[in-house]
């Protein structure tokens, strides 16, 4: 129950707002004419040669003539018009190519010009008042108390918000009025002041407003919406606190908008420690007509007593609630080390559940990726500490990687949503949902993806660890798994190891719809058949099918770096000067696209002492280019100079190997556990080329890969395949450039007139 003003006056409450005066007409000029219609100057002349009043208005002629220029305005040579008569008569022209809106409306030229008359207003009074802030806050009180407030006693309004009102420049106060009036209604004129929707960007960005940088995604709020379902009604409802509510955008958008997603709900409440956009929420809480909702400015106010939404009842605290929503301004690495980042509000958001509960909590993805070293100076900053404790104690039901560029301005950060739910002690899984692949799959449609996403978040669809799977048709294994936080036995995937639990990086799951053995099979014949002479070669495979019941256990390329079985070579960056034709070969991007061949750039020895922390491969390292995908490339040489973002791997015990090898001493057969041939091809293999994340240039996580802890012998009979097939790959790759240079030579003489060619 809220206090608003009864049907009998009050003597004490603010007078009515009185008759908001009639907007003055600026005149404009045609150059104006042309630039608030978006068109150009050829065609405002056209216009108005050809719709005078000498050429159309005469009987029987229905068209409208171009309204005259302004008397006593302008000159001859520079005309001034009216700019309410130009904006009706555009509105008799829709722009071309022009999209109907949801009422089958096409937009006018009308449109454009008085939007852009609107936004040019806007800017003149901003830099009338000093600043956009200014502007927003004095326009958002008229509308405010337009919309809601004079049904307010003046007890129950914010302190500032009738001060602010009625100290309101008389033009912000008309401005605002306008708006209301052509958008129409208060709540939408509130969201495009604030850059809440498609006009409202336009108006912040003219605006230079920089309250729109740390809005929640429009994407990210239909996802909370979707997944906290509808509001049913009814007594009882739901009550929820918003923590670092910003505008509001999490709150509003519950069960599907503004003026849908508030009626009905239990109490509501929300928390925003900056000063200016508490301010803001209230007025556009009061603009929506909810102004019930109570803001504070700290989560301690939870757990005071006092009146909430000015209810007359006794006073309660609000420390608990069955919705809890928060989405922290934070980008990459800010704040990491803080013990109040972002993962603090997780935290928080816990404790403010209810026994039945959910929280929703959007985080950037670093918080989900830093990982401590191993040693004893290993660093836990407070950020992998609170994951760890969310982990351990049961509060994460699911982890939603949000797809990338979802932030409309902050495109080059990552966000994930965590669903929360209170701690437990029963040991439960977790669902792992990869959006952003869902999303590319479906071509990045809002509903699309959220739908899917949504359904595998019900339960049954995903099944827990160890259980029968659903059809293969079902689902993809890649978008979504449900993971243990502790393994049940050894070799078991876990959360709880030390390593990154961005969905991205830990879901692998063997190709669906493959039968290996039968593809394979399939190769072995093309081969055959397309090089006869290495039938017996390709017939001397023994391949089968591996057992079922011992299935193969796989090692991630973090436990095997930090057992030393793999050392990690990271590229280096270096100086365009410094690369030349003479000196060691240098292996980058380039060299491993294939759009240059190794060792046509150089750097010399010099040269390269400048760097001294530049790596340089040995024989048999395995080169790692891991964006969009992977791609691997074995030295057969050393001694190449790696660049970024190329990365090598190393497999330590290969040297000694080869050592033993060339000295003629003991080399067991079969004995090395891994080889270079081997490394790079299963690197490349599918369950590793889906890793990847980041939001401008997909990489994939060397640290997350993973490798099938196979028998040495079966790595050696590998390792022999794919040498004899690389070797062969060479040799029909010089086959096929020496055919190419032929046909290059042939047409250039033929073309130059020096070749004739006759047949035999």
């Amino acid at each position: 129950m809220s206090w608003k003003r009864s049907a009998a006056p009050d003597p004490e409450t603010p007078p009515e707002p009185g008759p908001v005066p009639a907007p003055s007409h600026a005149p404009i000029s045609l150059g104006e004419i042309k630039e608030l219609a978006g068109v150009g100057r050829p065609t405002v002349s056209n216009w108005r040669r050809r719709f005078s009043r000498e050429v159309v208005g005469g009987p029987g002629d229905p068209r409208i003539p171009f309204p005259d220029p302004l008397t006593g305005a302008g000159s001859e040579s520079k005309p001034l018009f009216d700019s309410a008569e130009i904006a009706d008569w555009l509105d008799l022209r829709t722009v071309p190519d022009a999209e109907p809106d949801e009422n089958g409306r096409l937009e006018t030229y009308g449109d454009r010009f008085r939007r852009a008359l609107r936004l040019r207003g806007l800017v003149a009074l901003k830099h009338r008042l000093g600043s956009a802030e200014t502007l927003i806050s004095q326009a958002l009180a008229v509308i405010a108390m337009s919309a809601e407030g004079k049904d307010w006693i003046t007890e129950a309004l914010p302190a500032e918000l009738l001060p602010e009102y009625e100290a309101a420049d008389p033009d912000v106060v008309r401005a605002a009025h306008d708006l209301m009036d052509e958008i129409g209604a208060p709540g939408w004129a509130a969201d495009a002041l604030l850059g809440l929707d498609d006009e409202g960007l336009e108006i912040a960005r003219r605006l230079e407003s920089d309250l729109v940088m740390d809005i929640t995604p429009r994407g990210v709020v239909a996802l909370v919406a979707a997944l906290i379902g509808p509001n049913e009604g009814g007594p009882d409802q739901r009550s929820t606190i918003s923590l670092c509510a910003g505008l509001g955008e999490l709150l509003l958008g519950m069960s599907g908008g503004p003026y849908e997603g508030l009626r009905g709900h239990g109490e509501l409440v929300a928390v925003e420690p900056d000063p200016l956009l508490r301010k803001l929420l209230r007025y556009r809480l009061l603009s929506y007509e909810a102004g019930a909702a109570d803001v504070c400015a700290s989560p301690s106010d939870l757990d005071t007593l006092r009146a909430w939404n000015q209810a007359p009842v006794e006073p309660h605290d609000f420390s608990t609630a069955d919705l809890v929503l928060a989405d922290p301004p934070y980008v990459s690495g800010e704040r990491e080390r803080d013990a109040e980042g972002p993962l603090w509000w997780a935290l928080e958001a816990v404790r403010r559940l209810r026994p039945e509960g959910r929280a929703y909590v959007v985080v950037p993805t670093w918080t989900l990726t830093r990982t401590s070293g191993t040693g004893p100076a290993s660093v836990r900053t407070p950020t992998i500490s609170t994951r760890e404790a969310l982990l351990d104690r049961g509060c994460v039901e699911a982890i939603v990687q949000l797809p990338r560029r979802i932030h409309p301005f902050r495109t080059g950060a990552e966000y994930a949503l965590l669903v929360l739910r209170p701690p437990s002690l029963e040991p439960r899984s977790i669902l792992l949902v990869d959006a952003d692949r869902i999303a590319q799959r479906t071509g990045g449609e809002c509903e699309t993806w959220i739908e899917q996403v949504v359904g595998l978040t019900r339960p049954g669809v995903v099944p827990e660890p160890g259980e029968k799977r659903p059809p293969e048709d079902a689902y993809d294994p890649q978008d979504a798994q449900r993971v243990t936080v502790r393994a049940s036995g050894p070799g078991r995937e876990q959360l709880l190891d030390n390593r990154s639990v961005l969905p991205a990086h830990r879901l692998a799951a063997p190709e669906a719809h493959v039968d290996h053995f039968e593809e394979t099979l399939t190769a072995r014949r093309a081969v055959a058949a397309a090089l006869p002479r290495l039938r017996d070669w390709v017939g001397d495979m023994n391949i089968s099918r591996r057992d079922p019941h011992t299935p193969v256990r796989h090692w991630k390329l973090d436990v095997l770096l930090k057992a030393g079985q793999l050392r990690l070579l990271n590229g280096h960056r270096v100086k365009a000067e410094h690369i030349s034709e003479a000196g060691l070969p240098v292996v980058g991007r380039e060299e491993m696209l294939g759009e240059l061949p190794v060792g046509a750039r150089r750097i010399a020895p010099e040269d390269l002492a400048a760097y001294p922390s530049a790596k340089v491969t040995e024989l048999g390292d395995v080169l790692l280019l891991a964006e969009h995908g992977v791609r691997c490339l074995v030295d057969t040489a050393g001694g190449c100079v790696l660049l970024s973002p190329v990365q090598g791997v190393r497999i330590t015990a290969y040297r000694e190997h080869v050592r033993n090898a060339a000295r003629g001493g003991p080399v067991p057969p079969g004995g090395l556990w891994m080889r270079p041939h081997s490394l790079a091809r299963l690197l490349q293999a599918p369950r590793n080329q889906h890793r990847g994340s980041g939001s401008l240039v997909r990489r994939v996580s060397v640290r997350d890969m993973d490798l099938p802890q196979l028998p040495p012998e079966e790595i050696a009979e590998l390792e022999a395949v794919l040498t004899e097939t690389e070797r062969l790959r060479a040799d029909v790759r010089r086959q096929l450039e020496a055919l190419d240079r032929l046909a290059e030579r042939v047409s250039a003489g033929a073309a130059d007139g020096v070749l004739a060619l006759r047949r035999q």
